[in-house]
């Protein structure tokens, strides 16, 4: 296999910028009552995905249903007392702040949190998405007040401006997707500039045990970071099944060939095809390969984080690696 970037959780920059992180304010009428101060009384109505919902100002027990979500809130600030943990040895995921997610309470997995605990956590606020969780919605709604994004991943901009609107959180929001804004243009920048940045082709292949190997297409979450960092995509990018990837197998795996691929692995190295593919010839052919353009990147910042505090990490990496 060609050379590889050992994947290093940068910190730096992206943690000094993580706290601003969010999505221009929009969504409810009552929007400016969001900035009140806790213990207020106050409400405002959120508009979502199952209806409007009418949610405390600025609520402080907060139960989180998927990892964009969580993201939302720790990149916001707010520490949920209850979230769902992620497919992953760690429960939480990697990428996140240790000081951030200590004492959170473990509800069940992703698409099974268990209601039980969660009352028990006598949330004022649950945050979800329909995708995941639309057949508990009633159940939810009854703990507390539930707001819900249609899906979560490549609209993960819109959703997170849901989220700190939720949370009342929205002055904080904008603050964030300024810094994030600055910092994917300081990037494009260390790249030589937009055009040169998109003269750079690059492709993101995921192995996945029990799947096809994942060519990325346009409409995913990690997609989005490398627009906004201003690099290009390949032809193949624009082939990828409703936008999202085009799956392909360890004998096509020629197809994802470019001038740099990112790689991350769901699973096991062997069940997911990764040590077949890697270890072949058609893979020791490609021209990535033979550049020491490929570089191993950790699935969990790069595929499931789905928000700004990975979104951060991301751009640090992506500098780092292009830049070499």
């Amino acid at each position: 296999m060609s050379p590889t970037s050992s994947r290093r959780l940068l910190t730096g920059g992206a943690l000094a910028v993580t706290a601003a992180l969010a999505l221009t304010a929009c969504g409810s009428s009552d929007s400016q009552d969001t900035e009140s101060k806790p213990g207020d009384g106050g409400t405002h109505v959120v508009k979502t995905a199952m209806g409007d919902v009418k949610v405390k100002n600025r609520p402080q027990r907060v139960v989180v249903l998927d990892t964009a979500e969580l993201d939302s809130a720790i990149t916001l600030g707010v520490k949920p007392v209850g979230a769902t943990r992620a497919d992953v040895a760690s429960g939480f995921l990697n990428y996140l702040p240790k000081d951030k997610v200590d004492g959170i309470q473990d509800i069940g997995k992703i698409g099974a949190p268990n209601l039980e605990t969660i009352a028990g956590l006598k949330p004022d606020l649950i945050l979800g998405n329909k995708v995941r969780d639309a057949a508990r919605y009633k159940e939810l709604s009854k703990i507390a007040p539930t707001v819900m994004t249609e899906t979560t991943g490549y609209p993960w901009k819109d959703n997170f401006t849901r989220h700190a609107e939720a949370l009342g959180r929205t002055a904080e929001a904008q603050k964030a997707v300024d810094a994030y804004r600055a910092h994917a243009g300081q990037v494009t920048e260390a790249l030589g500039g937009k055009d040169k940045a998109a003269a750079v082709k690059v492709n993101m292949v995921r192995f996945v045990e029990g799947a096809d190997i994942r060519i990325y297409g346009r409409k995913n979450y990690i997609a989005t970071v490398l627009a906004d960092a201003g690099v290009g995509r390949p032809a193949i990018a624009d082939q990828a099944k409703d936008g999202f990837s085009y799956d392909v197998s360890p004998e096509q795996i020629d197809k994802a060939d470019t001038d740099v691929i990112f790689t991350s692995t769901y699973g096991d190295a062997e069940k997911s095809k990764e040590s077949a593919t890697t270890g072949g010839t058609l893979w020791k052919n490609m021209r990535a390969v033979k550049d020491g353009k490929v570089f191993k990147v950790d699935d969990q910042l790069w595929i499931q984080g789905i928000g700004y505090t990975a979104a951060h990490k991301i751009l640090d990496e992506l500098k780092a690696d292009l830049t070499k």
